[in-house]
């Protein structure tokens, strides 16, 4: 490392400059002891301040050498990588009569309680995708990805940011499970979320701000009892129809669901940040599910009364979906444990 600086009585003649590098600098030199071996010792060029006093270029020469070795001892230090200061992880109880509720995770920055993270019945999918801000169909990994769940409990450092968050999960999946991943990219099919011509029909929510509740949403006569979204399927004569509510949601909710459900990425591209109120009736894709229909009923007799969710999202939230390609990031779990080490 160099630093340069023309001489400031020789303006004119611009080749000669002072030149001082680091290697020329010994740990005693930092303490005050002499440097008169360095190139710029014995100079007697006078640089004047704005007042118009002289100033020893020895000194100048000095302290700018000072300078370059103190930035070069801070540039090299290395940063840590953020990590959570408490995890603790717990093997998920089964729920009762075998319900499964995974809800979103509670907490951290730009929540009310930004210094804390639980997290119920959550799948180490989940967390992969989470930690490296992907869906499914991003990661290649095993089978058992989605069948593992535990209960996270977790210590967030003050000032922490959501992307820093990320990496947190990321050395939590390396630290306690063991993972090792590379990465990769690859293009898709994709949907892309816009706004209809006519413009959307969401509902604003009352108070974007409102906290999710912890634990399952609450649900009276159907409705959502304050902000969270789930969906819920019913089967009858007619087959599978599912209706979802939202209260107070983001439109990446409502994409994670498109994406669910289609089974191909879906990117947003509606330039809605707020968050909204929204309710769909549609004909779930049910496929890969093992259906138990009541007798007579049809597997996708609902289709001839309910529309399907693209054709839904048009007609009833005044959002539509355009076909194209994406370059996404992919996620490959070279090594992953099933279990995680003791807290």
């Amino acid at each position: 490392m160099h630093l340069e600086r023309n001489h400031p009585t020789r303006a004119a003649n611009n080749s000669e400059r002072l030149r001082i590098s680091s290697s020329d600098v010994h740990a005693g030199e930092l303490y005050g002891e002499s440097t008169s071996h360095l190139p710029c010792a014995e100079s007697r060029v006078l640089s004047f301040s704005s007042e118009g006093r002289a100033t020893s270029a020895h000194k100048l020469c000095q302290t700018l050498l000072l300078i370059a070795v103190f930035a070069s001892v801070a540039f090299a230090q290395p940063t840590a990588s953020p990590t959570f200061e408490v995890a603790s992880i717990k093997a998920a109880a089964p729920e009762p009569q075998g319900r499964v509720f995974v809800g979103p995770a509670l907490g951290g920055p730009g929540t009310p309680d930004p210094g804390h993270i639980t997290w119920a019945n959550a799948s180490l999918q989940n967390i992969v995708n989470t930690a490296f801000d992907v869906k499914n169909f991003q990661v290649t990994g095993p089978a058992w990805l989605t069948t593992e769940r535990f209960d996270y409990a977790l210590k967030v450092p003050d000032g922490a940011t959501k992307e820093q968050v990320r990496v947190m999960w990321q050395n939590l999946l390396k630290e306690r499970f063991g993972m090792v991943v590379h990465h990769d990219s690859k293009e898709f099919q994709v949907d892309e979320l816009v706004v209809g011509k006519n413009g959307h029909k969401l509902k604003e929510a009352k108070d974007p701000n409102a906290p999710l509740a912890e634990g399952a949403p609450k649900i009276e006569n159907g409705q959502l009892q304050g902000p969270g979204m789930f969906t819920m399927i019913r089967i009858d004569e007619k087959g599978p129809h599912a209706t979802t509510t939202a209260n107070t949601q983001p439109m990446i909710n409502l994409v994670t669901l498109l994406t669910s459900q289609l089974g191909h990425p879906v990117v947003d591209k509606t330039g809605l940040t707020g968050k909204y109120d929204f309710a769909l009736d549609f004909v779930p894709n049910m496929a890969g599910v093992s259906l138990s229909l009541p007798p007579g009923a049809q597997a996708n007799g609902a289709a001839d009364t309910l529309p399907d969710l693209a054709s839904a999202i048009q007609s009833q939230l005044g959002l539509r979906l355009v076909a194209g390609k994406a370059k996404l990031d992919v996620i490959l779990i070279d090594k992953l444990e099933k279990v995680p080490t003791e807290n």
